[in-house]
């Protein structure tokens, strides 16, 4: 491996870090293995704190790959829960309305799906990076602002129940760039005359880059002290 010269690397996210945490770790255990103060690292797609899986890091020249990889389709394995909602549309904030829910079964919930396939135009959370006036929109959601982002045209190319315990529900999503999962699990509860939220979110690819040849980052600092 050059990591000085570019590498495209695979990583598991650990649940609870922020991207640029994974990134940051990376470029310091790169930096002290190579000794060198700086090295050029970024990451091609960001992924929540409360979500894992498929992380693309890239170093050196290989850098230049990351705008392509970027614009990669993604895989996803998301978890829901129906009858309740978040502020959030996740676990980063706590429920603040609930919802009959008793209604929704397997058959309901494989009828409304293919209304979400396709292009379709999806309002982002608050709670998230979006820029609003040159502010990140998530401190205009922690300031309690009631402000709503416009809506984005994304591609939904697959989007399957894969299991059904209510309330909870198991999907496997394949979606264009910018795809925010928080959104859709918000929008399926809406067409299931309930509420929904985020309970667990996955990637497992990003174009043909796959989650089951990545590696997590304790063993990639253990490698690193072997060479």
């Amino acid at each position: 491996m050059n990591y000085q010269e570019g590498e495209v690397l695979l990583f598991d996210k650990p649940y609870g870090w922020t991207s640029f945490q994974l990134v940051n770790k990376v470029r310091w255990l790169l930096c002290r293995k190579l000794h060198v103060k700086k090295l050029k690292v970024g990451h091609a797609g960001t992924l929540d704190p409360l979500a894992t899986g498929l992380m693309i890091i890239c170093t050196g020249k290989a850098t230049k790959k990351i705008p392509d990889l970027i614009g990669y389709d993604k895989e996803y394995i998301a978890q829901m829960k129906f009858g309740e909602t978040t502020p959030s549309f996740d676990l980063e904030t706590q429920v603040d309305k609930t919802y009959p829910f008793e209604s929704i079964n397997e058959e309901l919930i494989r009828s409304v799906l293919p209304k979400f396939k396709g292009t379709i135009q999806q309002i982002p959370p608050l709670f998230s990076a979006k820029y609003i006036n040159g502010t990140r929109a998530y401190h205009y959601a922690r300031q309690g602002s009631e402000i709503e982002l416009d809506p984005v045209a994304v591609q939904i190319n697959e989007f399957e129940l894969l299991n059904f315990q209510s309330p909870y529900a198991t999907f496997s999503i394949s979606c264009s760039k910018g795809t925010y999962i928080r959104s859709l699990a918000r929008d399926l509860g809406i067409e299931l005359n309930s509420g929904a939220y985020l309970t667990g979110l996955q990637r497992t690819r990003v174009g043909s880059f796959l989650l089951a040849d990545a590696e997590e980052i304790e063993g990639f600092e253990k490698s690193l002290s072997q060479m």
